[in-house]
């Protein structure tokens, strides 16, 4: 991840905090989820959108079983989504792909 990309996610982090504490929920997610894309190993990230979209699961107490299943079903989709997308050398077309 380059400095610019670690820092684009960070003002889109910052974005959707101010929207949120502003009650643009819809602009929050949209500028969370763009930080998530750049930086989706950030879990602060991922726990800011649960917060919007999810309020019940952080009051009265915050539900860690649920957040680590969360986690999982967003990684497995992600994983998913990645494997679809073709790099900058062109998309790996099966059966072609080196193996050690």
């Amino acid at each position: 991840m380059s400095e610019l990309e670690v820092s684009l996610a960070q003002t889109k982090f910052k974005l959707g905090l101010a929207y949120a504490g502003a009650g643009k929920h819809d602009d929050a997610l949209k500028q969370l989820d763009d930080a998530l894309e750049l930086d989706p190993d950030n879990f602060l990230i991922r726990k800011q959108r649960w917060y919007i979209r999810f309020p019940e699961k952080f009051s009265p107490v915050i539900d860690i079983e649920w957040q680590q299943k969360q986690l999982e079903r967003e990684r497995a989709e992600e994983q998913m989504r990645s494997d679809d997308v073709c790099g900058p050398d062109g998309c790996i077309i099966p059966g072609t792909q080196k193996t050690d």
